[in-house]
């Protein structure tokens, strides 16, 4: 599948490319990013891999993760994105497609992600009748976040022997009792 481009009234979202690998080291090396996702900063290796795998989702799943600008600037701001993660969490998600999003400190508290995830769902919804996502109970802005675009708690259980919210939110299909 060809990956989409997704615009909103600020934002454009693109299909990652390797072009996007220094804009990311960036995003893994802001402690407003690391800290409330992962706890360290990620090595510009480790930031490879992950575009390599953002890439690689579109191709083998037909969905995937979208790098953000700001539309008129073209000022990276981060990344949101769909993933078949296959994380060991207890509960169990696997086959559910989980919903992730990261965004450089500067760009907190001015609605982007809520925007690009609204992009994202304009796009996923027609295709997904749910999709899950996990965050640490101490990431509020997160939390608040997922559930201002319909996420609802589903369990407390634990991913890499950390406490964790698992959400979810509920497609069009979901509605409509059938998938695309």
């Amino acid at each position: 599948m060809t990956p989409p481009t997704l615009t909103s009234a600020r934002l454009i979202l693109t299909p990652p490319v390797a072009g996007d690998h220094a804009d990311m080291v960036s995003l893994w090396a802001d402690p407003a990013v690391y800290e409330a996702i992962v706890g360290r900063i990620f090595t510009p290796e480790e930031v490879w891999h992950r575009l390599l795998r953002y890439i690689g989702h579109w191709q083998h799943c037909g969905y995937g993760h979208w790098t953000v600008r700001e539309a008129g600037s073209g000022r990276y701001l981060g990344s949101v994105g769909i993933m078949d993660s296959r994380r060991e969490t207890v509960p169990d998600f696997t086959g559910t497609p989980e919903v992730g999003w990261a965004f450089l400190g500067h760009a907190h508290g001015h609605g982007y992600a809520a925007e690009a995830l609204a992009a994202l769902f304009g796009w996923a919804d027609a295709r997904l009748p749910r999709t899950v996502c996990i965050i640490d109970p101490a990431n509020i802005a997160s939390l608040r976040l997922a559930a201002r675009v319909g996420y609802t708690i589903y369990a407390e259980g634990s991913y890499r022997d950390r406490p964790t919210r698992f959400l979810e939110r509920m497609g069009g299909l979901a509605s409509q009792g059938g998938e695309a």
